[in-house]
């Protein structure tokens, strides 16, 4: 591109070099702030991070062998987040078991199901899933019109209901085109959001920190895309 220089003489501007000179002066101000973030952590607030995430999720198990791993000790905080009780929850309705996990549930937050509609239901319908896994086809449907059709008052209800129902007419259930409902990542979704419900009716914090550092985290990259973009756009 040419510019105007004294006595109407032309020069030429490399706007390419212009363009990789400003995009790697970004690029270095970014991984530059990157690195000295990455410094400035400490390799036992990573542990501390983790632990967090998984005594949140009731990994029990996980937890007792990423401690003896890493030679950390467990804090009395750790080990009073892992109440029995809601771990006991947690693995009634992963496990499928949703009548033990809503009669505990009852016991440590009494009116936590009340208040939560959709996740009752939810969980009555681990119950109702775990017949047609059974093939106990009659009293699937006896449950499904005790407990799981009142709430087709709700339309949103109803139609998880009608899918749920429909599972019946099939020989095997898992093939049919309502198969997630059958799955492990079903009961995994419905695990996670009981576990939250309950943390959150106790005034815990329902996503573990090492969740909302994440979330933080990729806002922060959007934004310094966002505005290492606009410097570079700013040449194009």
């Amino acid at each position: 591109m040419r510019s105007f220089t004294r006595a109407g003489e032309y020069s030429f501007v490399d706007l390419d070099h212009d363009r990789i000179d400003q995009r790697d002066k970004c690029g270095f101000g970014c991984d530059r702030s990157y690195k000295g973030f990455m410094n400035a952590i400490n390799e036992s607030d990573i542990h501390n991070i983790v632990l967090s995430y998984l005594v949140h999720n009731c990994f029990k198990d996980t937890v007792e062998s990423f401690t003896s791993s890493t030679g950390m000790k467990q804090s009395v905080d750790h080990l009073e987040d892992m109440e029995k009780e809601k771990v006991e929850i947690f693995h009634f309705a992963l496990e499928g078991n949703a009548l033990e996990a809503i009669e505990l549930t009852g016991q440590i937050a009494p009116d936590l199901l009340e208040k939560n509609k959709d996740l009752h239901f939810d969980l009555l319908s681990l119950r109702f899933v775990e017949l047609v896994c059974s093939r106990k086809c009659t009293e699937a449907l006896e449950f499904a019109q005790s407990k799981l059709t009142p709430f087709g008052k709700v339309q949103k209800h109803l139609k998880k209901l009608e899918d749920f129902i429909a599972l019946l007419a099939y020989e095997e259930p898992e093939k049919s085109p309502m198969f997630h409902l059958l799955s492990s990542e079903y009961r995994q979704n419905v695990a996670d959001s009981l576990n939250r419900a309950i943390l959150a009716h106790a005034n815990l914090p329902s996503h573990s920190a090492l969740e909302r550092l994440i979330q933080q985290t990729t806002v922060v990259r959007q934004h310094l895309s966002q505005e290492c973009g606009k410097g570079i756009h700013h040449f194009l």
